[in-house]
């Protein structure tokens, strides 16, 4: 039997709150091996690859947060594998900010462990990304959606979602190049999600055809 959908939704945005405020204990402070006696001016340069990680990584799960509140506008119903896909994907917000920390930690090491450090990141926002697209297709396979939804609607929607984890995927083989330009790709990806799309909602007061 499917179930009501305001628990799924309402434990998902607590794990992305959660996952949030962890990020910004994991970065938003500065090294402890630092001297105590340095000025605050010196302390913040010292520290700004922290602080970019955290305003980029912040932006990619405030992206996710988006996502997930508008596609879940659509679900009427869940049912057992529906709960498992979302939870996974959750699993994957859940670790983003260990990995950005690591990111952060390493970003002036050696080029090993950047490139180590990226991966494991991109791992994590790709994992989000792949299993929130498993999560979609299955509720379109399933019937779990609104039965008035516009098939083509429906049908957009899914190619926009399914873009986004390729897009990570350049975002991960910039840091090849350039470590900090990948995470400025990173911040890129999230400022072209935030362009009204498919799925979104629409402006206030003006109503969209999506049902019916």
């Amino acid at each position: 039997m499917s179930r009501d959908t305001d628990r799924v939704e309402a434990f998902s945005d607590a794990v992305i709150a959660v996952a949030l405020t962890l990020m910004a204990v994991e970065l938003l402070q500065f090294n402890p091996s630092g001297a105590a006696d340095t000025d605050l001016v010196s302390r913040l340069q010292q520290e700004w690859r922290a602080f970019l990680a955290y305003v980029i990584t912040f932006a990619v799960v405030g992206q996710i947060w988006l996502a997930h509140h508008n596609s879940w506008r659509y679900v009427i119903r869940v049912d057992q594998m529906l709960l498992v896909l979302n939870l996974l994907m959750l699993m994957f917000v859940a670790a983003i900010p260990f990995t950005a920390n690591q990111l952060s930690d390493h970003l002036r090491g050696s080029d090993v462990d950047q490139r180590l450090s990226a991966a494991i990141y991109v791992g994590a926002v790709l994992g989000e990304a792949l299993f929130f697209n498993l999560a979609w297709w299955w509720a379109r396979w399933r019937g779990l959606l609104n039965p008035d939804l516009d098939p083509h609607l429906a049908a957009s929607v899914s190619r926009r979602y399914l873009i986004r984890p390729l897009l990570y995927l350049i975002a991960f083989a910039i840091v090849f190049i350039n470590p900090i330009l990948s995470l400025l790709a990173y911040l890129l990806l999230v400022a072209i999600y935030l362009i009204r799309g498919p799925g979104d909602l629409p402006p206030a007061g003006r109503a969209e055809d999506e049902c019916g």
